[in-house]
């Protein structure tokens, strides 16, 4: 389903109003939390999705690009708010991401961006800027939303909270694959140091950690074909009664 820009609802100010499901997926990138999410919203029609780690990508290169170093923390939160951002598209292939007019799809989704994205992310103003944004999408019928800590922080009295994991050593392979296949060169030693990296910030940061909910369903992916996932997050729709 298309994502588009979101105008604020005062119901959301606490995570949204709990009369609007959300269904939170977290996990580090490369898990296949897109997979996931973009099948969802094809298994639940009219259901809105959010792609958390886009708005954090989309914040530091407008800094970036601002010339604003990553500490300058008061000067990058105050970004949030004003930008002028819009998703859109059905699929992994037709979707684009327009900010303030302009198509910035393909340096939202660079290896360096995620990594700059990182680095915010963990800046206590940056996330509480972005907070907000994040509860504006939860609208009727329901929202499908991908992140970090859509479960834990974002959306906590989320009706179904997945945490999705893979190796290392796995997600880079598929990283090798997918820049391959957009002619873009790239080796498998140097993107496993940067997953990595990235996943030890995450991890390790103050505020808002990569960590399972205590009532997420977990789901590793290593070694799994995107059927066989699919297959899991069926079930959890089962047997949470949203199908």
């Amino acid at each position: 389903m298309a994502m588009s820009s979101i105008s604020a609802d005062p119901s959301a100010a606490a995570g949204g109003s709990s009369t609007v499901p959300v269904i939170a997926v977290d996990g580090p990138s490369g898990v296949g939390k897109g997979l996931v999410t973009r099948w969802l919203a094809q298994r639940l029609p009219g259901w809105h999705r959010l792609d958390s780690g886009a708005l954090y990508r989309i914040l530091a290169l407008a800094a970036q690009r601002r010339h604003l170093d990553v500490r300058a923390a008061a000067a990058i939160a105050r970004l949030a708010p004003a930008l002028d951002i819009r998703f859109e598209g059905h699929t992994e292939d037709d979707e684009r991401i327009v900010v303030d007019g302009q198509d910035w799809t393909h340096e939202v989704r660079k290896e360096s961006t995620g990594a700059l994205a990182s680095v915010i992310a963990a800046v206590p103003e940056v996330r509480a800027a972005l907070l907000q944004r994040q509860r504006d999408f939860r609208r009727r019928p329901g929202l499908i939303a991908d992140g970090r800590d859509m479960g834990t922080v974002v959306f906590p009295d989320a009706v179904l909270k997945i945490f999705m994991d893979a190796s290392a050593e796995e997600r880079a392979r598929r990283r090798l694959k997918q820049l391959s296949a957009k002619g873009i060169q790239a080796t498998l030693a140097p993107l496993c140091e940067e997953i990595r990296a990235r996943d030890e910030r995450d991890r390790n940061r103050p505020i808002a950690p990569l960590k399972p909910a205590d009532d997420a369903e977990v789901i590793d992916t290593t070694g799994l074909a995107p059927e066989a996932v699919k297959a899991r997050v069926e079930a959890l729709l089962q047997r949470y009664r949203l199908v």
